[in-house]
């Protein structure tokens, strides 16, 4: 009997997941390497995690994706967990080790910074105050990078306020909570804003936060990338703002964990981005 060594296998695990661009990408990717591997799509109810996250090794799977709405409870199912995870409190990627150890990381805060440096390489992150909407799991990974990377002040805006203040206390003092009704006054000054909600992304309540006072030398990014051109994004560029799309954070945030699981890292560049578009 031939011994046939077994074919890595990675997931993106959501509760839905069928917007996920993660397969495309990570398809695209192990084709253009030549690389042996599979990359799926998981749908699961947060009761039914534990059991799953605890199957897929047993499976032939070396890691996975974790998105929403998994990114928080994962750290009580993980063996490991880095400290940069356990900081944010949240985490997206999972290795599977070869101990039987299950790992968690996070790498949305890296990818969400280098989505900003690679496609508005002028960005100044110390220019001036920060907003950023929401206070789940990504946008803890986006607060946390953007105080590594020098922004003065965070100002945070949530739906509901005390998911706001846990991320004040977790952070600093360099983290400033608002009233969600207040977010559109406090855009005069702000150099960067950030949506880490939901809204606006296909099958979502709309974008209604006013732009009225929106700096025009700001730089808006939204974390939604269904649809690519977001409400926010359309009305912040026809103020004069420089905007990012979300999904180079998604490219960006997922090229550690390629070179982990499928080991070799992969280059985001225009060919990448038009691979996970066009699927």
């Amino acid at each position: 009997m031939t011994d046939h060594p077994r074919i890595p296998l990675a997931a993106v695990i959501g509760h839905p997941i069928a917007h996920s661009r993660s397969p495309a990408l990570h398809s695209y990717w192990l084709k253009r390497y030549g690389l042996p591997g599979h990359y799926i799509p998981i749908d699961i109810a947060p009761t039914d995690l534990a059991e799953l996250i605890r199957t897929l090794p047993r499976l032939g799977f070396v890691g996975a994706n974790i998105t929403i709405p998994h990114k928080e409870a994962i750290l009580h199912i993980a063996d490991i967990v880095t400290d940069r995870a356990a900081l944010i409190g949240a985490a997206n990627t999972l290795i599977f080790r070869k101990d039987g150890k299950i790992q968690a990381d996070n790498t949305d805060g890296s990818g969400f910074i280098a989505n900003l440096r690679q496609n508005a390489p002028n960005w100044a992150p110390a220019a001036g105050p920060a907003m950023v909407l929401g206070a789940g799991g990504a946008a803890r990974a986006v607060v946390a990078a953007l105080i590594e990377v020098g922004v003065p002040e965070i100002r945070i805006c949530n739906r509901t306020r005390p998911r706001a203040d846990a991320l004040r206390s977790d952070f600093g003092a360099k983290v400033q909570v608002h009233e969600w009704v207040q977010a559109g006054n406090l855009l005069g000054d702000v150099a960067t804003l950030v949506n880490t909600t939901s809204l606006g992304m296909t099958g979502k309540p709309d974008f209604r936060v006013s732009l009225d006072g929106l700096n025009p030398r700001a730089l808006v990014t939204d974390l939604v990338y269904t649809p690519l051109q977001t409400q926010l994004l359309i009305e912040a560029e026809a103020r004069g703002c420089t905007v990012v799309d979300g999904l180079g954070m998604l490219l960006h945030q997922a090229v550690p964990a390629f070179e982990r699981w499928f080991g070799v890292r992969p280059e985001v560049d225009e060919a990448t981005r038009k691979a996970v578009l066009a699927a």
